[in-house]
């Protein structure tokens, strides 16, 4: 009897050593993470990391760039799976199927067909989940079955140039995605749990750039890269509280997420380098003005993350690098170019992760000395484009048509 108590103890003390080790791990439920600024705080990297991961599972999900959302127990993949966009809701425990939602997607075309799956990541609140398709449509399920709440079309058949690419954001019950394309779109607020509309800013169309939430003396504004210009509406109703230049020269884009610290926002453009503003009240209404401005590093493909004052990135010519954002200056810039300037920058506890398309995950400590690489460990054998999870020693990975968990050991 001893023997089987003893068992019995030492099956729950592991079924809460389990549970305790889930509550303390993050939920990744929107693009860039809980606070949508690719920080990762409850991580504790290993005193020496492996030279693999260990795959716990893998399964086929279908193919897109869009990151997954983590909530509690369950994934959110949003993927393309033949002509349909897919919503899946995954166990965590061994990646099997929850729920499926799908429709019928509108076709990717010319240069972005080498992408016909989405990009936008899906954003989960409140028992929801949000998502936005190639072709701008707009769906909300609930997060439990999986039932279609609503589903908005704003601009059929209008798209960017290689289609949609800004992941919504969830604010005070609303959806906030800017939909459209050049010359013709919006910023649009739907509510959340009937899909009405609530406002819209017609002043710009969307490039691909996703938006963040910046409040000043109260008033939380959503801030974005829109055509020309870097954009700030208030939440509450809409209005255009301030816009600066920001327009794409050549063939750059504006595709870069705003870093919000505070009042100052850091914004990041291809040819147009890196620029810092600060947003203040005034007596008319809200200016941003620029306080420094680095014109030899930008990125294109992926938004920088600061730490302790620190600016980690991917340049648009595949370079990580680091700029101090106090002033602007260059602390380094890595010289191996790796891969294509396609790349996601997570700080996790004390450690800084990037991954390339290249699938390489790279480990490398947040100081502005010179680039300390900690550890290089190949995580896909296809190209990511997606952010990696990364919840307690778990990562999830999202690379070409599949999604896999792997756990550092």
């Amino acid at each position: 009897m001893r023997t089987v108590g003893r068992s019995i103890c030492t099956i729950v003390m592991s079924v809460v050593v389990l549970c305790v080790g889930v509550v303390l791990a993050e939920d990744w439920p929107q693009w860039r993470g809980t606070n949508r600024d690719g920080k990762v705080k409850e991580f504790e990297a290993p005193a020496a990391w492996p030279t693999s991961l260990t795959q716990k599972w893998k399964v086929n999900v279908g193919s897109g760039d869009a990151t997954p959302a983590l909530v509690g127990q369950k994934l959110y993949v949003f993927t393309r799976q033949g002509d349909d966009e897919v919503t899946l809701c995954l166990n965590v425990v061994d990646g099997t199927d929850v729920w499926k939602d799908k429709y019928a997607a509108q076709a990717v075309t010319g240069a972005a067909a080498r992408h016909p799956g989405p990009r936008s990541s899906p954003a989960v609140a409140d028992g929801k989940v949000v998502t936005l398709g190639v072709g701008g449509v707009v769906s909300c399920l609930d997060a439990d079955k999986g039932t279609l709440l609503w589903r908005k079309d704003p601009f059929p058949k209008v798209v960017p140039r290689f289609f949609t690419s800004m992941s919504p954001m969830i604010v005070d019950s609303m959806v906030i995605a800017h939909v459209g394309g050049a010359g013709n779109g919006a910023i649009i607020s739907f509510d959340l749990a009937t899909g009405e509309e609530k406002w819209r800013w017609t002043g710009e169309g969307p490039e691909y750039a996703s938006p963040a939430l910046l409040t000043v003396a109260e008033t939380k504004q959503v801030v974005t890269l829109a055509e020309k210009s870097i954009v700030a509406v208030n939440a509450a109703d809409g209005k255009l509280l301030w816009k600066v230049p920001f327009a794409p020269a050549g063939r750059a884009y504006n595709a870069a997420t705003p870093i919000v610290d505070g009042q100052t926002l850091i914004i990041t453009g291809a040819g147009r380098g890196t620029k810092a503003f600060k947003v203040e009240k005034t007596d008319d209404g809200f200016a941003a003005t620029e306080i420094w401005s680095n014109p030899d590093i930008a990125t294109q493909y992926n938004t920088p993350v600061l730490v302790a004052g620190l600016l980690f990135g991917f340049s648009d010519r595949g370079n990580l690098f680091c700029i101090n954002a106090k002033d602007g200056s260059t602390a380094w810039t890595d010289a191996t170019k790796r891969g294509q300037g396609f790349a996601s920058v997570v700080a996790a506890g004390t450690v800084m992760l990037a991954l390339p398309d290249n699938s390489q995950l790279i480990v490398f400590k947040p100081v502005a000395e010179e680039f300390a690489e900690v550890a290089q460990i190949k995580i896909a054998e296809t190209a990511t484009y997606a952010h990696p999870v990364i919840a307690g020693n778990r990562v999830f990975v999202k690379d070409q048509d599949s999604l896999a968990m792997l756990t550092i050991e």
